[in-house]
């Protein structure tokens, strides 16, 4: 159950821990004269730029352009994969994630020849246009940095399962800036969707959306013909699940509609099937929703940052590859240590943290990790 902030609606807390910056933070949206009934504060709740990653809040008529981020659509997609763990010796995934990290551009990479971008329709504005023509193509299918991953897990009946996290990249980015300044440019200022801009924002986060699900899929794709190929087999990888957490949507809570924002959270209807992913030397959950109203029937996108970026470059390396020695990831990045467990919550605290929110199913232990 979550604790209370007071504030002019009160602040639901699910974190059993937080920092004094993201309550200031927390505060400060609650002020807002445009939230309805509260603000939600998920167990991975952290301070980050504008409004605190973990942050849930609705509104009647307005949206937020500069609450979101600039990764519009970022979220989680898993694979259950037609091998077993067995067939992966740490031999064979030190070949993968070589052969992965050649395929895939990562960090700042992409692709030299133009990928196919699925006919969505025009965005709001031509210099949207213009971005989306010369991006899109080149970035989708393209993994991004930061915590963005491919990660090969195993659960517990030795099945392997293919995680993926990105999404919208550049031109997610820059639809998001775009709307920022049209808004204001504050972190709070607003766009009313009864007017053409509020509209012009909905179509173009739609299009987002659509796009970071399609580079997860494309990802995915690739992944899985890289494996096929370095393993000698013809896998088979249906979808399992797909998830944003940066994200509006319309949603009825209470008999009215409301646009629910979600920065760093997951929606998590009754029964919906969810992924909460651990650091990445930590295991992952595949969950259940239960809809709980209190807090807009959303959850947790992860483990969450105790450590900034900056603090995390300070950890000791050598506890950091005795955290990351079962599982197989690049060796010739020394900024990986910036997603060291140590910088983030445990995970089995997090999900303790929200167990009126969802529902353990599956824990997925990591094998091999490529980041960005």
């Amino acid at each position: 159950m979550p604790r209370v902030i007071e504030a002019r609606v009160p602040i639901r807390v699910w974190a059993r821990a937080i920092a004094p910056e993201a309550v200031a933070q927390l505060t400060a949206l609650a002020d807002q004269p445009w939230v309805v009934d509260f603000v939600a504060a998920m167990p991975d709740v952290h301070v980050a730029a504008g409004v605190a990653v973990g942050t849930v809040f609705a509104t009647e008529h307005v949206v937020v352009p500069g609450a979101l981020g600039g990764d519009l659509g970022c979220g989680m997609s898993a694979r259950r994969l037609s091998i077993e763990a067995t067939a992966l010796d740490r031999r064979k995934l030190e070949r993968v994630i070589v052969a992965l990290d050649r395929a895939i551009p990562t960090g700042d990479r992409t692709h030299r020849t133009p990928q196919i971008v699925p006919a969505w329709g025009d965005l709001s504005t031509r210099a949207l246009d213009h971005v989306r023509d010369r991006f899109a193509g080149r970035h989708l299918g393209t993994l991004g940095g930061g915590n963005h991953f491919l990660e090969l897990d195993r659960d517990a009946e030795g099945g392997v399962w293919l995680l993926v996290h990105s999404g919208s990249r550049g031109l997610g980015a820059a639809i998001a800036e775009h709307h920022r300044k049209a808004s204001g440019g504050a972190p709070f200022s607003t766009l009313d969707t009864r007017a053409p801009d509020g509209a012009a924002y909905l179509h173009d986060l739609a299009w987002a959306l659509a796009f970071a699900r399609e580079n997860r899929a494309r990802l995915a794709e690739q992944a899985v013909r890289v494996l096929s190929e370095e393993l000698g087999v013809s896998l088979e990888a249906p979808p399992v699940l797909d998830l944003h957490h940066n994200f509006v949507a319309r949603e009825v809570w209470g008999g009215r509609p409301l646009l629910v924002h979600r920065k760093g959270a997951v929606a998590a209807p009754v029964d919906a099937r969810l992924l909460i992913p651990g650091s990445m030397g930590t295991a992952s959950y595949v969950v259940r929703g239960l809809g709980n109203p209190a807090s807009l029937g959303s959850c947790s996108h992860g483990a969450g940052r105790v450590l900034r970026r900056k603090e995390a470059r300070a950890l000791d390396r050598d506890a950091f590859a005795a955290s990351m020695r079962r599982v197989v990831h690049p060796r010739d990045r020394p900024s990986l240590i910036e997603e060291a467990p140590a910088a983030y919550r445990d995970i089995q605290e997090v999900l303790e943290d929200q167990a009126d929110l969802v529902v353990r199913e599956l824990r997925l232990e990591p094998l091999a990790v490529l980041k960005g």
